[in-house]
């Protein structure tokens, strides 16, 4: 059952060019999902929560202030994951060809959005 998150994470796949994109609970929990075919929302889910703990936990250690973003560059394209306050994860998946300034963009702009809901 779609939630009323789902034309958000719509929105932000087209209009961003992603191959998907996720948001979960910070424990890892998925809320909604719009992903590709043989994807598991629930794995995703769970590794999104771990790497903002993970990344949150570095920026304290080394005092740098608050965590806003992840990005994970790979051969094979982009991992960027953003905390939607302290309630959820936003995670988008973008091909090696993302134009990342947009992209951060209409992450900011979903993320706005998806705040006014939680």
């Amino acid at each position: 059952m779609a939630t009323k998150f789902r034309p958000i994470l719509e929105k932000l796949v087209r209009d961003a060019g992603l191959e998907g994109a996720v948001l979960t609970t910070a424990d890892g929990l998925p809320v909604e999902a719009v992903l590709p075919a043989g994807l598991s929302e629930d794995r995703l889910a769970a590794m999104s929560a771990a790497i903002l703990s993970l990344g949150e936990r570095a920026a304290m250690e080394l005092e740098k202030g608050k965590l806003e973003q992840i990005t994970v560059k790979s051969e094979g394209g982009y991992v960027i994951v953003t905390g939607i306050g302290n309630e959820a994860v936003l995670t988008v998946m973008a091909g090696p060809d993302a134009k990342l300034g947009l992209l951060y963009l209409e992450i900011r702009k979903a993320e706005e959005e998806l705040a006014k809901l939680l």
